[in-house]
């Protein structure tokens, strides 16, 4: 079997047995997690370990999340095809990548350079070019291509920032994970009628989420 083969198929038994087993109903996440390689987007020491059931290290205190954690947070967007989407914090791009396979256009911004220019090269690598990236401090949000349909946050916040929530379009949904090193649990928002409800999903945990609205203090993860 060849090396590409075999990655396939890994990637096929990560989403039948650790996403599609535990509720993610939605075939177009599905779909979206079997086509993006996870793998590329991972250490080349780490490859071999891209489709386990957990997170891995980046460099820079990062991690690409979990996949059944990318997978859920991606079905509580409820992406259609046209959409245009902002992410707060690209690590490895690998989370943008999975959004782009079902938005319109992707708009993430990564708080670390060396971080930024590896997804980008990666997303090059893989001719995925509805993704624009930024560096810079995403916590207050990118206004600039405000409305978006859907904002997802992968880093934890102490709240749900306004200025991202303001940037939604009527209609939009916003998932992030709200909490410090102690308790953490992901927040789905929606604007409705200019308003904002929320509900809280599952416990999570994501390393911390950076920049004005952020936190100042580091935790070990």
């Amino acid at each position: 079997m060849t090396e590409k083969a075999e990655f396939a198929r890994q990637r096929e038994k990560m989403v039948s047995k650790q996403i599609e087993k535990r509720g993610i109903h939605s075939q177009r996440v599905l779909a979206a997690m079997r086509a993006v390689p996870r793998h590329e987007f991972v250490p080349y020491e780490y490859q071999k370990n891209a489709y386990e059931d957990r997170p891995i290290l980046i460099g820079k205190k990062q991690t690409i999340s979990q996949p059944y954690i990318v997978a859920l947070m991606t079905q509580l967007l409820e992406l259609q095809a046209e959409d245009t989407v902002l992410e707060i914090g690209t690590g490895s791009g690998y989370q943008a990548a999975v959004l782009a396979e079902l938005a319109g256009h992707v708009y993430t911004v990564a708080p670390h350079q060396e971080l930024a220019r590896n997804a980008r090269a990666v997303m090059d690598t893989l001719n995925i070019h509805n993704v624009t990236l930024h560096q810079g401090d995403g916590s207050e949000g990118w206004p600039e291509h405000a409305p978006y349909n859907a904002i997802m946050v992968t880093a934890a916040a102490p709240e749900a920032p306004r200025p991202l929530l303001a940037q939604l379009r009527e209609g939009g949904r916003l998932v992030i994970p709200v909490g410090g090193a102690g308790a953490q649990y992901l927040q789905v928002w929606r604007k409705k009628m200019g308003k904002y409800d929320h509900e809280t999903i599952v416990p999570v945990s994501f390393v911390p989420l950076r920049g004005k609205l952020g936190w100042e203090e580091d935790w070990v993860k």
